[in-house]
């Protein structure tokens, strides 16, 4: 497939990109170009021929190799050569922004090439113009529309909402705006926006009367004749798990790019995990009996909806009573236990992901009830959805599709409680590897509450299913996807092929450019009283009270500790996380040194990643000790349950690549240009004192060694 045309189409591309943008060409951006392209050289060019190895490749690309380029004139001439549609997906908005308005525009205009591109949002970021109208109906006393989640968010109130609603509404009948939140110009409080969202259960599709203005199917229309597709992760693995090809191309039709592709696990297991609130659910199931009640007179000349409409009360009373007795079950599992009195959420992990015999029994039942209640919903659904279309229902369609709207959210929420029971009413015993499955008990305002929770501990099985084996190619990037030297960590949890290319590029920076450091100290962070003292005596000497500064730290505790004990030293400098969102502490920093004064950000792990402060924004990064994993996460413990029970060592396997990679990560936060240079200080002697830290040492970038 890699043909010398093609070879020399890219070839050229990337010549001309560099020498438009007056670019250095890097030979990390050469190794990566490379890669790419021989890659997507073992798909086969005609449908149908037999796959060999896997068009899939993973590389890791330090900040500064210039990936965005790279992977984009190598798989944008192999995509159209191919005849497959090329689908970036970025780890945060503010990423896939910059690439749809700066970087492909940039890529098009300078390398010579012929494409077209298209932005793809989830439903939830366009307004609905059907839930719209009937808001505002509400509002004048008719027709009304069941919030979905009304127990677990905030519901706004009609005198607050209804001035933006109205707003929107002129706006989109005047063309001044799209229905895109992201374009809309001022901001909306998150519930008010919510309320005038949908998702595809309460989404009526083609039938709905509101389709020709519809911004969302507006949007994805779009899509379907654009080269590349820009979207995130999260929409890609949502249309992933409605089969693929939902919402965006079918992944046999696609090459995927997961641009800071090391988050694509967890974000995979999010998607993939079940979770059921049960006073939430109860207080739900009864709501929504009450407003069947009113759809009955108003759905009356559709009969085949009446006795559906006569049975599902009964159906929600007896799951709710159901869930009464699963609550008394919970309960009673938590009296069993000693858990810290202290803390606002107390969990219960089910070792081994096995669920008790009392409460697998009333989960069999739950199972089986809202198995019965997803079908009906559905079955209403149904005929709802075929008077839409019926020209002689005899029903005003505007009832019918305030119904529709109201039964989907319904089932939308009757089938996620389905998931999560289905997932208790089993043993778990067998499950290789386990699920992890744990209850929170949730204490707020004298209220208590259970929530249960079940999750994969490894997206590795959900990825080979839906993605590694079914996408047309992949390619995975990032600046951190190694840990200890090795992609034996992303294999493990990503399940990525053996048979992909791995690669890591060269990076452009010269790390000797920075020193890492430990200091001498007289404890380690296992005794965290006596590290807390010490980081308050030491800081005050470490930082340059002149300069930009990062310190990071593992425990929210620790960190309030330490400003506390040193914020007098600091003269105020300090910004400190929680105080201010993290855009305005980056703004109030940045503006310090722009002022020619000193800043200090105190910081949390989402300090550690994704945030670039270049040049004299920060010269020192301090990390209190080694970045690792908070031991009560019960995915984290699930999964060093499971590597224990096969005689392994967990904490080797698991925990010190985990760290490794975070700290790697936390050391990127110095160096974001060629010329960038400063100090990287560690306040943990275990790198120096314990078995593993010679390994972890070892894992980071080149810099100067400083080791009291």
């Amino acid at each position: 497939m890699l043909s010398d045309e093609l070879k020399g189409s890219i070839r050229d591309a990337y010549s001309a990109v560099v020498a438009s943008k007056s670019l250095t060409p890097r030979w990390g951006q050469r190794q990566m170009i490379a890669e790419i392209a021989n890659t997507l050289a073992r798909i086969p060019p005609t449908e149908g021929d037999e796959r060999g190895l896997p068009a899939v490749c993973v590389i890791e690309a330090g900040t500064g190799t210039g990936k965005t380029i790279a992977y984009a004139v190598a798989a944008i001439p192999m995509a159209q050569a191919l005849r497959k549609r090329l689908v970036v997906a970025t780890a945060t908005i503010a990423l896939q922004e910059q690439f749809v308005n700066k970087d492909l525009p940039d890529i098009r205009q300078c390398s010579g090439m012929n494409f077209s591109f298209a932005l793809a949002k989830g439903r939830r970021r366009y307004v609905c113009l059907s839930k719209l109208d009937r808001l505002l109906a509400e509002g004048q006393g008719s027709a009304f529309l069941i919030p979905l989640y009304p127990d677990e968010f905030d519901t706004p109130a009609g005198a607050e909402a209804l001035p933006f609603y109205d707003a929107m509404l002129q706006a989109l009948g005047r063309g001044e705006w799209d229905g895109d939140r992201d374009n809309w110009p001022d901001s909306v409080p998150d519930d008010v926006w919510f309320g005038a969202t949908t998702d595809h259960s309460q989404c009526s599709g083609r039938r709905c009367p509101n389709i020709s203005q519809c911004s969302f199917y507006r949007a994805r229309d779009e899509l379907q004749s654009a080269d590349i597709i820009v979207t995130n992760h999260d929409l890609v693995l949502s249309d992933l798990a409605l089969g693929g090809g939902a919402i965006l191309s079918a992944p046999e039709d696609s090459i995927y790019v997961f641009d800071e592709g090391h988050h694509l696990p967890d974000k995979a297991l999010s998607h993939f995990a079940s979770f059921c609130r049960l006073n939430s659910t109860i207080t739900w199931l009864q709501e929504s009996k009450k407003s069947l009640a009113l759809a009955a007179p108003a759905l009356a000349p559709l009969a085949s909806a009446q006795r559906l409409l006569q049975a599902l009360p009964a159906e929600m009373e007896e799951a709710s009573a159901s869930l009464q007795v699963a609550e008394q079950i919970v309960s009673a599992l938590f009296d069993e236990v000693d858990l810290p009195a202290h803390r606002e959420e107390q969990q219960l992990r089910l070792e081994h992901g096995l669920v008790p015999a009392s409460l697998m029994q009333v989960a069999q039942s739950l199972a089986g009830q809202f198995q019965k209640l997803s079908g009906n919903l559905a079955r209403l659904e149904t005929i709802l959805e075929e008077a839409l279309d019926d020209e002689h229902a005899g029903i005003d369609k505007s009832d019918i599709e305030t119904w529709h709207i109201n039964v989907g959210g319904m089932l939308g929420r009757a089938e996620g409680a389905l998931a999560l029971w289905q997932e208790y009413a089993v043993s778990g015993q067998g499950e290789i590897p386990p699920k992890a499955r744990w209850i929170t008990l949730l204490s707020a305002s004298g209220q208590v509450s259970f929530e249960l929770r079940c999750s994969p501990v490894l997206a590795a099985d959900i990825l080979q299913e839906c993605l590694w084996s079914r996408a047309a190619g992949v390619i995975v990037t990032s600046a951190t996807i190694t840990a200890l030297n090795s992609f034996d960590r992303f294999k493990l949890h990503s399940g990525a092929p053996e048979e992909a290319n791995y690669k890591v590029v060269t990076s452009p920076f010269n790390y000797s450019r920075a020193t890492f450091s430990v200091p001498a100290m007289d404890c380690d962070p296992g005794n965290a009283p006596a590290h807390t003292d010490a980081l308050i005596q030491q800081l005050p000497t470490l930082l340059d009270h002149s300069e930009g500064s990062l310190v990071l730290f593992s425990s929210r505790r620790q960190m309030l500790e330490v400003y506390q004990g040193v914020t007098g030293e600091f003269g105020g400098r300090i910004l400190m996380q929680g105080d201010y969102s993290k855009q305005e502490i980056l703004r109030r920093h940045k503006q310090a040194i722009d002022d020619g004064d000193g800043s200090v950000i105190f910081g949390l792990a989402s300090f550690a990643e994704g945030v670039d402060l270049p040049g004299d924004y920060c010269r020192h990064v301090v990390i209190a000790k080694i970045p690792f994993a908070v031991p009560d996460s019960p995915l984290e413990a699930a999964l060093a349950e499971w590597v224990e029970a096969q005689g392994r060592n967990a904490f080797m396997e698991i925990s010190v690549p985990d760290a490794a990679l975070r700290l790697v990560q936390a050391s990127g936060r110095l160096l974001r240009t060629e010329e960038d240079s400063g100090r990287i200080t560690l306040m943990d002697r275990r790198i120096l004192t314990k078995r593993y830290g010679r390994a972890i040492l070892d894992s980071l970038p080149p810099f100067q060694l400083r080791l009291g």
